[in-house]
């Protein structure tokens, strides 16, 4: 179905230095993935609705919800870099 020239072409476009030995073995294996697909095709799907993901997938979350931090320090202990008792970060703004 696919032949050794359309392999070199393919890994050429793809950027890919290919052993002869590579080619050899990327020749099969994409046919092989090519005669699947051919299976595929004759396979009926008109009362298959489409989707994106072959089962239901969502993600959990919870709400946001506000709550007061009683102890700064923990808060802080998570800082990459403090002054006291607050954050330290870069300066960003140029004295230009």
């Amino acid at each position: 179905m696919i032949d050794r020239e359309q392999v070199q072409k393919v890994a050429h476009l793809a950027r890919l230095e290919l052993t002869p030995d590579e080619e050899e073995q990327f020749t099969g294996q994409l046919s092989s993935i090519l005669e699947y697909f051919e299976q595929l095709s004759q396979l009926d799907t008109s009362e298959v609705a489409p989707t994106a993901r072959a089962i239901d997938v969502s993600n959990i979350s919870r709400p946001d919800q506000l709550q007061p931090c009683e102890d700064r320090e923990i808060i802080l202990e998570g800082a990459p870099d403090r002054d006291g008792e607050f954050f330290k970060v870069p300066k960003i703004v140029n004295a230009e």
